[in-house]
């Protein structure tokens, strides 16, 4: 086969990758590294964030609906064709992205690919199996309203990017469910599935097969109007502190003023094209917990930003986790949260850095939980951590941290990818963010290039609210608490006290 007239054109970043373009803009990309079992997924340019008030939802019943009768084969078909590959099949959809991933026996590399083309291109999309599915979102949904740990991640989304992209829910609000209809689906599908939108990845596959499996499956899809209008919606609102315990949280804070944003239906490339704006924000839930759990988070950087090797380094720096963590040296036991925070105050449960990042922004904080008594001490020892880290002085960062900070992240990266799937999901989402993959050797590289300067620097930048993000975020912090909230203090003041993030001093919208 001449594969010169299935691809426009290959790319060859990295020693082991390979990443070609159909005709119809699909990308196909490969590392072939040895072994009994391939790795194959279709990763699509889609998710919570491109949807709207009216499609809101549709990603998370999307997958679960994803291995059902399509219009070539039954349910119970489609069943035992994943159950004749004995592999992980699966579908998972998250707020920029829908995969489709299977870690299966090289031989069955045909099987796996026709199959994915099935259900992506040809799904039935019952109306039977959609209230199916919406019943057990229902239960989905609620089971995860009662787990801070869960809950809790999302709610600080949507409060930080106030009713736009990123703050999309991607848990279907219990409202919407019984307006997600096939025919809604369908349209979502027809919208958000184009071939320019759609990356196959395989580990352990050759490239020159892979290419013509999905080409045969996949390249007589014909090629779409591109994506490149530039229009934005208008910037969105920065809300008001407000205090909410019902779990209809989502009507109000994903829905509210939609006829203000939203007075007509944004176009496809609108909504494509649409910059991530962080607002920050306030959300307390008061309801009866045996601990209370905060969130405390500013703007982070895109997935492009030079410095993210910096702040996966600080995020690494400060660590943490739960009270009755196992570990050692190596496992982050010596993590500045766990030496300064859980060693040292035994009434905190847990404490955690995070760092999400996205194609255009990013959200960077510390999650901790402590009994009630304690909510107020609990504010002042989680901004201190954030003060630390943004000088070099009594109690700064030392070289020492740093050194053991790059090692374990380095140490992380690489063993991470000795699994099969991470390496394959890992392969899948860079060619879609970055239309190449970036080798792990200039990972680690990079990695070690961070200095005490540049990492301080960073936290300056990221803690300070001097993010400057496509978006043109507001630099304010987002705070999210839910639990016994007696004897919580404004925490959005003692931030402020402490020179933590961006402070207008701009009324909240209800």
């Amino acid at each position: 086969m001449n594969l010169s007239k299935v691809f426009r054109h290959t790319k060859i970043p990295s020693v082991g990758s390979l990443v070609s373009t159909l005709s119809n803009g699909i990308r196909v990309a490969t590392e072939n590294t040895p072994g009994h079992f391939s790795a194959v997924g279709v990763y699509v340019d889609a998710g919570s964030r491109y949807e709207t008030p009216q499609t809101t939802g549709v990603s998370h019943i999307l997958d679960r609906m994803a291995f059902k009768g399509t219009t070539t084969h039954t349910s119970e078909q489609t069943q035992a064709i994943l159950e004749s590959l004995g592999g992980n099949v699966m579908c998972a959809s998250s707020r920029e992205a829908i995969m489709y991933q299977s870690a299966i026996f090289s031989q069955d590399l045909p099987k796996i690919i026709a199959l994915f083309a099935d259900v992506i291109r040809n799904p039935l999309i019952d109306p039977a199996e959609v209230a199916e599915q919406r019943q057990t979102a229902l239960y989905e949904i609620q089971e995860i309203w009662q787990k801070p740990e869960m809950i809790m991640p999302e709610l600080l989304h949507t409060v930080a990017y106030k009713n736009n992209t990123l703050g999309n829910p991607m848990l279907c609000p219990e409202e919407r469910l019984n307006t997600i209809t096939p025919e809604l689906i369908r349209d979502y599908m027809l919208t958000w599935y184009r071939p320019e939108r759609i990356v196959v990845a395989a580990v352990g596959a050759k490239h020159e097969d892979v290419v013509e499996l999905v080409n045969k499956h996949f390249g007589d899809i014909p090629r779409s109007p591109d994506f490149n209008s530039h229009f934005s919606l208008p910037h969105s609102i920065t809300t008001s502190n407000y205090k909410q315990s019902k779990t209809s949280l989502y009507k109000t804070i994903t829905t509210a003023a939609s006829s203000i944003l939203h007075p007509k239906s944004p176009t496809t490339s609108t909504i494509a094209t649409q910059k991530a704006h962080y607002t920050g924000g306030t959300l307390l839930l008061d309801k009866s917990q045996p601990h209370t759990h905060l969130y405390i988070s500013f703007e982070g950087l895109s997935i492009h930003d030079p410095d993210i090797y910096a702040l996966a380094t600080l995020q690494m720096l400060l660590g943490g986790g739960g009270s009755f963590s196992a570990g050692g040296p190596g496992k982050g036991m010596y993590t500045r949260l766990f030496t300064n925070v859980l060693n040292q105050y035994s009434w905190v449960e847990s404490c955690m850095c995070f760092n999400h990042c996205y194609t255009d922004s990013g959200l960077f904080g510390i999650m901790a939980s402590c009994r009630p008594e304690y909510n107020r001490a609990l504010v002042d020892v989680i901004a201190k951590q954030f003060e630390s880290v943004t000088s070099y002085g009594r109690g700064g960062v030392t070289q020492l941290e740093l050194v053991r900070a790059k090692n374990q992240l380095k140490s992380s990266l690489l063993m991470n990818l000795e699994s099969r799937m991470v390496q394959l999901e890992d392969l899948g989402r860079q060619v879609q963010v970055h239309d190449f993959k970036i080798p792990v050797e200039v990972m680690c590289k990079k990695i070690d290039d961070v200095t005490l300067e540049n990492l301080v620097s960073v936290a300056r930048k990221i803690i300070g609210g001097h993010v400057v993000n496509e978006g043109k975020g507001t630099g304010q912090v987002t705070v999210v608490a839910q639990g016994n909230l007696n004897g919580l203090p404004d925490v959005a003041k003692i931030c402020e006290r402490y020179g933590l993030g961006k402070h207008s001093g701009s009324k909240w919208l209800r």
